[in-house]
């Protein structure tokens, strides 16, 4: 019997950003104060999160019961090793974030930077919320609260293209999530009389088999942020978002947020057992490898860099759905790692996307011919999230996916084994040629100076072309892609923390 600690630090780190909320607003005509509230929010959210880590690691969980409207519909929280595990994840990501924001904002010297950050600030509130849920209902609150505080986000600047964008973002995530989520939350709490979540599932015996399957296609159905075809056009469309918010998209919280709440639903709604008796996993699974697949393939079109890194998500996302779907220990330890892999090197390759953006205006990889050596850091940082994007050692991607293999061959699914390869070769022909451009391609500014040295050769004539140089975007945004980026490293050479937590999660479903 796991030991229950009864805490308030739970709703105190979905509490502190909140906080700072009604403090940017008060400090709206001070930037400087402001963002001090942003980074300290940031930073405290972080620290309670770590505070509770000892007592997850020790086998116990912390609970925590706000109000409750009826029986077995409760807001509630539970901090258990799959909640800390995402709760570190996204609280240190968004302290880099903000950093990084205050960068890109005054370097553009943006509009609206208040209501910039205090969405920012409640979309993590919401976040963390999601995390510690300890039931249906609660995870149902935040993760719409993240679709309402997201949205001003991606419409941010209120162009007739981002109006229109955020809008097919806002008809999809809500009207996806209550047309079928909210429904199968419904027959769940009819066929079971609790949405708690269990660590083999709240399902099993409940229901004849038929309803099980309708539920759960209603639940894969509705959790849309997690960006499953053909429910995933609207995380290319908000591109037009800045791409701090892209980050935060991609990296944070939205497209995690989906992943993270598919796999408490598949774990502890459902349960690894019943999962396998329906034999529903293995056809998510081939959902998740035609996702893998088909997004690669479109990924592979994109000149726009950020549509490019768009698709890519679709793709890598699938990876933790086709992983968990699997059912064995090495998929689900794969699917878990998978969201914090991602996380560190798809923000990097964001965090990069932004700074080329701010340092020269461009946006699309065939006007990125021999960037590299205009932004050396920059493109180094890119490269190292290349690399675990692919999943090249000593790049973190390569153990998620060697776990990926792992579980399909313990669930002799060879099948699974070429989707995943595939999709490797395909990941490096969608990111290696930008690479290829940055470092091996001529700049148009280094063309010219040599015809130009060509032609008056002898003449002791001057390029004044030749003193334009491209230059790094702003510290604070370079010094957060390069951390990113050496958290890719880092959690490569020393992932046994988040491994161990991974492997608690195991232990308790299986």
């Amino acid at each position: 019997m796991v030991e229950i600690v009864h805490s308030a630090a739970p709703v105190c780190a979905i509490g502190v950003s909140l906080v700072a909320v009604i403090l940017m607003l008060i400090s709206k005509g001070y930037p400087n104060l402001r963002e001090f509230w942003t980074i300290g929010a940031s930073i405290l959210k972080f620290s309670i999160v770590v505070s509770m880590l000892p007592t997850i690691l020790d086998g116990k969980v912390i609970e925590y019961s706000l109000y409750s409207i009826l029986p077995g519909l409760d807001i509630k929280f539970r901090v258990d090793p799959m909640g800390i595990f995402f709760a570190l994840t996204a609280s240190f990501l968004w302290i880099i974030t903000s950093f990084y924001s205050i960068g890109y904002m005054r370097a553009l010297k943006e509009h609206a930077q208040t209501r910039y950050f205090s969405f920012f600030a409640i979309a993590l509130s919401a976040t963390m919320g999601v995390a510690f849920s300890a039931n249906l209902f609660t995870t149902f609150l935040f993760y719409e609260l993240i679709t309402l505080s997201t949205f001003p986000l991606v419409a941010h600047t209120e162009t007739p293209e981002a109006i229109k964008s955020s809008r097919r973002y806002i008809a999809y995530l809500l009207g996806t999530s209550i047309a079928f989520q909210l429904s199968a939350i419904f027959l769940t709490y009819n066929a079971t009389g609790t949405l708690e979540f269990s660590n083999h599932g709240i399902l099993a015996g409940k229901a004849p088999d038929m309803l099980l399957i309708i539920i759960f296609i209603l639940f894969m159905a509705g959790i849309t942020k997690a960006a499953m075809m053909p429910f995933h056009s609207w995380l290319p469309a908000a591109m037009v978002a800045p791409t701090p918010v892209s980050a935060l998209l991609h990296a944070v919280a939205v497209v995690k947020t989906g992943v993270f709440v598919l796999l408490k639903v598949i774990l502890f709604v459902f349960g690894v057992d019943l999962l396998s008796k329906l034999g529903v996993g293995t056809a998510l699974a081939y959902f998740a490898s035609f996702t893998i697949i088909v997004a690669s393939f479109i990924a592979l079109r994109q000149d726009n860099l950020k549509l490019r890194l768009a698709y890519s998500t679709i793709s890598q996302l699938s990876y933790v759905v086709l992983a968990v779907a699997l059912l064995t220990p090495g998929g689900i330890t794969a699917s878990v790692m998978h969201i914090i892999i991602h996380a560190f090197g798809k923000i990097t390759l964001f965090f990069a996307a932004g700074a080329i953006y701010v340092a020269t205006r461009k946006t699309n990889i065939s006007e990125l011919n021999g960037i590299g050596k205009q932004m050396p850091l920059t493109m180094a940082a890119f490269t190292i999230g290349v690399l675990s994007m692919i999943g090249v050692p000593p790049a973190a991607g390569f153990i998620s996916k060697w776990y990926m293999i792992s579980g399909s061959i313990e669930a002799r699914q060879i099948p699974f084994i070429i989707v995943i390869a595939a999709s490797t070769i395909l990941n490096a022909c969608y990111f290696l040629p930008i690479v290829y451009t940055a470092y091996f391609k001529r700049h148009d500014n280094e063309i010219y100076n040599e015809e130009w040295r060509m032609l008056n050769k002898g003449y002791g004539m001057i390029n004044l072309n030749s003193e334009v140089r491209i230059k790094e975007a702003p510290p604070l945004m370079v010094v957060s892609l390069i951390l990113t980026a050496i958290g890719t490293l880092v959690l490569f050479f020393w992932p046994s923390l988040f491994l161990e937590l991974a492997r608690m999660v195991v232990g308790g479903v299986i």
